[in-house]
């Protein structure tokens, strides 16, 4: 048996999610054409093809492979080492604007948001608040003495808590500034995740918020997933690089939105 693809590399991640985007559904894609499209070698997909398969991300089949249903929502260790360089930058530009002092800090789930969270490393004068397991794991193992987690229903594929109890316990508290992720950020669609229970208690969380700010990473913007999680108008700040959409940039600012956009140069 192959083993997980745990926590990949930025390179190897990129790598899969562009192999779970070459397939098709409805016919078998040979082996030796991901490679070549792909830049691999027939061993390395090989290995890649194995170890999505044993997750049911993909179907393998006699020398080749199909997808296993419509590309969606990437697991999250599938999405943890993407545009790592500007979600780092994004969160050092969000800390600094954090003002010092006791205060509640409300954070969703996400990679970006995990980032934010790192960055925070410094500041024990904080209230975490998440509804986001590996969130709140962080946070622990970081130090940060007050972590609030808001129970509920876990979602695999985000590692969050959603529904009623996570929306009750969001409905008790007063906070400070929320962090909010998203996998979409758009003129059309606003803040748009994958899932409408998510949408429901991040938007929840929100609403308790004096003062929001989006992180995206410049892949989200101009992009619209199923479920909407919040306007344009709810968000006081949206945080991008520079990789982001400049005429989609340009109509958000128009709608009314505050946009920083954090310069990332290389790769990751």
């Amino acid at each position: 048996m192959s083993s997980p693809v745990g926590s990949p590399s930025g390179k190897r991640a990129d790598r899969l999610v562009a192999l779970l985007a070459a397939l098709s559904d409805d016919q078998e894609t040979p082996l030796s054409d991901l490679a070549s499209r792909l830049g691999a070698s027939a061993a390395t997909i090989r290995r890649d093809v194995a170890a999505l398969a044993e997750q049911g991300l993909l179907i393998r089949t006699h020398g080749g492979a199909k997808a296993a249903g419509p590309l969606g929502e990437l697991p999250v260790h599938l999405r943890d080492q993407r545009h790592r360089r500007a979600k780092q930058a994004i969160a050092r530009y969000v800390v600094g604007t954090i003002p010092s002092g006791r205060q509640a800090i409300a954070l969703t789930g996400g990679t970006t948001t995990t980032e934010v969270l790192r960055a925070l490393h410094q500041r024990h004068d904080l209230t975490i608040i998440t509804n986001s397991v590996g969130l709140a794991l962080e946070a622990a193992n970081q130090g940060q003495s007050r972590v609030l987690i808001a129970g509920g229903v876990l979602r695999p594929n985000s590692l969050e808590l959603v529904g009623s109890l996570t929306e009750s316990t969001f409905n008790h508290i007063n906070v400070g500034t929320a962090i909010v992720g998203s996998d979409g950020v758009s003129i059309i669609g606003g803040l748009t995740t994958h899932d409408d229970v998510e949408a429901h208690t991040n938007h929840t969380m929100i609403e308790r918020a004096q003062r929001v700010i989006a992180v995206a990473d410049g892949s989200k913007v101009g992009r619209v997933t199923m479920a909407k999680l919040a306007d344009l108008r709810e968000i006081d700040l949206l945080v991008t690089d520079n990789s982001a959409d400049p005429d989609e940039i340009a109509r958000i600012r128009h709608a009314g939105v505050s946009v920083v956009i954090v310069q990332v140069t290389g790769e990751d």
